[in-house]
């Protein structure tokens, strides 16, 4: 301060000196941002960390297909099932994260000319080729192939409309069950589709009014996890309050309040601030409903499952949080930046769409038990049918992005505009704003 008009003749040293000490006496939250924690994300960017989050939840799906829906044959495989089930979290995790991407995409081009062509133009590029394709191979090759053809295949091509218009998950709540077959797993790229025809609307009505649309964005969260409740209360069956559009909302809904929060000054955080106690406090009710089932009573399923499933959405959205803003040396930014994440993401559509056609086939046919005679374990047959069935869905839906879908892809450039400069991040997350 006393250099301002007369540096000292060792002014080199000085200067070293001065910083040192300024430094050393400034707040933690003005330290610079290689000394504190990381910096905002640029949400405007593509986020490899989002990739490794996209991975996650397609291995939590292929752990469920591939292990959790195999019958086990003793305690061990009983317990490794338990935990395997949880898998099909990862369809909650899909929805939160497709959430927060879509909405992010829509809220920052809302001022920008062909909002609506693009946006669906962009998705209808992204996610009807692979979509109508395999629709097409299944219901129009595979026939024509003698050795393929069963009751199974017959069934779902008197019914292959459900599938062609998006409506799988409408068919598995009329009739109470998994009645689709190898196509079970649609029904949730039916829901996101439904997702898409309307939230562009909301979106662009009142992003000139962020906090009216984080207003509706849990809303709509908190209302489809209410209807979801009074359902099973009223004794509507789990697959209409799983499947149906209106009951999903949820986990869409939460990923968009997300992603609109985190674009306000000072929201990323705000969110960081309130991250602990959201996880302390949703963590500590989700281990309630555990201990009440497993040491109290089993009776009134109807009333904690649903809220369970509430809390599990609740904690997933923190885990994209913490995904977003955790510095790169930190373990959990290290394990979704890794090249395995990162992997499985990036095929991650393909992996969802290809792998139930090989679980599903094996699962039905119990292949795990002549497997299990050739091993002499049925432990060791179903983690082999698990690695070798993952494996070639991940093979097939790399050849399938390769060779088909990035064909699609390259079009996308066609339906963009000049794009904004993105807002200069905060300098650093947990700073005052």
């Amino acid at each position: 301060m006393g250099y301002r008009d007369h540096p000292p003749k060792n002014f080199v040293g000085s200067v070293s000196v001065y910083k040192l000490r300024a430094v050393s006496v400034l707040p933690a939250t003005q330290l610079p941002i290689e000394a504190s924690a990381s910096p905002r994300p640029n949400l405007r960017g593509h986020l490899p960390v989002l990739d490794g989050v996209r991975g996650l939840a397609v291995l939590m799906v292929l752990l469920l297909h591939f292990i959790g829906n195999v019958p086990p044959g003793n305690w061990v495989e009983r317990a490794v099932v338990g935990v395997t089930k949880y898998g099909s979290y990862g369809v909650e995790l899909f929805f939160i994260l497709s959430g927060f991407l879509i909405t992010g995409i829509l809220y920052d081009t809302h001022k920008r000319p062909h909002y609506f062509r693009n946006f669906y133009m962009r998705r209808v590029l992204r996610i009807f080729p692979l979509y109508y394709g395999v629709l097409a191979l299944f219901f129009f090759l595979v026939p024509r192939t003698p050795v393929l053809r069963g009751p199974t295949l017959d069934y779902l091509i008197d019914r292959q409309a459900w599938a062609w218009l998006y409506a799988v998950n409408i068919y598995i709540a009329g009739h109470g069950e998994w009645a689709y077959a190898y196509l079970d797993h649609f029904w949730s790229l039916a829901v996101e589709e439904h997702f898409y025809l309307f939230w562009p609307l909301v979106v662009w009505v009142l992003a000139r009014q962020p906090r009216a649309l984080i207003a509706v964005s849990l809303a709509t969260a908190l209302g489809a996890m209410l209807a979801r409740l009074i359902g099973s209360l009223i004794g509507l069956s789990w697959w209409t309050t799983y499947t149906l559009t209106p009951f999903r909302l949820d986990g869409l809904a939460l990923g968009a309040f997300l992603a609109v929060m985190a674009r306000q000054p000072g929201g990323v955080e705000r969110l960081v601030r309130e991250l602990p106690r959201a996880v302390a406090i949703f963590g500590a009710l989700l281990a309630a409903t555990f201990v009440w089932t497993l040491l109290v009573s089993r009776e009134g399923l109807e009333l904690v499952l649903p809220v369970r499933a509430a809390l599990m959405q609740m904690l997933l959205g923190c885990l994209l949080v913490r995904a977003l803003v955790a510095p790169k040396w930190s373990v959990t930014s290290r394990f979704f930046r890794s090249r395995s994440m990162v992997f499985l993401g990036t095929y991650s559509y393909g992996l969802y769409v290809y792998h139930h056609f090989i679980s599903y086939y094996l699962t039905t046919h119990r292949t795990d038990l002549e497997l299990a005679r050739w091993l002499g374990s049925h432990g060791a047959a179903v983690a082999l049918q698990a690695a070798l069935g993952a494996s070639a869905s991940l093979a097939v839906a790399y050849l399938s992005y390769e060779l088909f879908e990035k064909r699609f892809l390259r079009l996308k450039r066609l339906f963009e505009t000049a794009k904004e400069p993105a807002p200069r991040p905060s300098p650093v997350v947990g700073a005052r704003p």
